[in-house]
């Protein structure tokens, strides 16, 4: 807590895939120590107008952004290497970065080991999956026959009555919609909770702890980003750290 506002870590991007589609590493920006680490603004901005306070993880210090962050907000990107899943690559549009991978799957661990929310956002989404041994579509194209790459697309996704999304905006609503990959199996003690019309799981919740995600970008459909195509999703965010804020008082009760 800072100024009596939770403090959230935030996981970032690269500038640069440190892996390709090939599987071979980029040696010349790892060894030259150029990788560069970036985030979308939506995602500290969305944090911060709810009332948490965003802090991104550098890729540094696991143990201690779990300790010191009293929430966690898994973010979008890339792929997920296949080998995760105990698969070998599909085809050529599967990219995925190594680092980020080990990196994140760590810091879901400790924020996992000490009880503190995590909130998972498309590709956060799905590493919350692949952390509790759920499986992922590499290529959604190839194995579904469904694209869900298009910024421009809104489409409908059906909500489990009594779920935190139905709660908070009903049965049915529209979304966006840009993610290449997606959940398959679900991980241990994952339940699902929206799906798209092809039966493609859209949002989850932990069924014993403080854990959701969705497979959309609600950071994108907020505030100064919001188009009303969609609802305004600034309450699930608010929701988010009202359950940051829960667990840091618990944790002082027990001190």
């Amino acid at each position: 807590m800072i100024s009596g506002k939770p403090l959230i870590c935030v996981t970032n991007t690269s500038d640069a895939l440190v892996t390709f589609g090939d599987g071979t590493a980029d040696k010349n920006v790892r060894a030259a120590g150029q990788r560069k680490i970036v985030s979308p603004s939506s995602y500290p901005r969305a944090i911060a107008m709810a009332g948490g306070v965003p802090l991104l993880t550098s890729e540094l210090c696991v143990c201690e952004m779990a300790e010191l962050c009293d929430g966690l907000l898994l973010t979008g990107g890339e792929d997920i290497n296949p080998a995760l899943l105990g698969e070998k690559k599909l085809n050529d549009s599967v990219r995925w970065d190594d680092t980020r991978d080990e990196f994140e799957l760590r810091l879901f661990k400790e924020f996992y080991d000490r009880g503190k929310p995590i909130f998972g956002i498309c590709r956060g989404f799905q590493v919350i999956n692949v952390a509790l041994g759920g499986g992922l579509y590499q290529d959604l194209v190839e194995q579904m026959g469904v694209v869900h790459m298009n910024i421009d697309i809104r489409h409908r996704i059906t909500v489990r009555e009594g779920s935190l999304l139905g709660r908070l905006f009903g049965s049915e609503f529209r979304v966006n919609s840009t993610h290449h990959q997606a959940v398959r199996e679900l991980g241990e003690g994952l339940v699902p909770t929206a799906w798209s019309v092809e039966g493609i799981c859209e949002a989850f919740e932990h069924q014993s702890r403080p854990i959701f995600g969705t497979q959309f970008h609600p950071e994108r459909l907020t505030n100064i980003m919001w188009d009303d195509r969609t609802p305004d999703f600034a309450p699930l965010f608010e929701h988010f750290i009202s359950l940051c804020m829960q667990g840091h008082e618990i944790k002082e009760m027990r001190i």
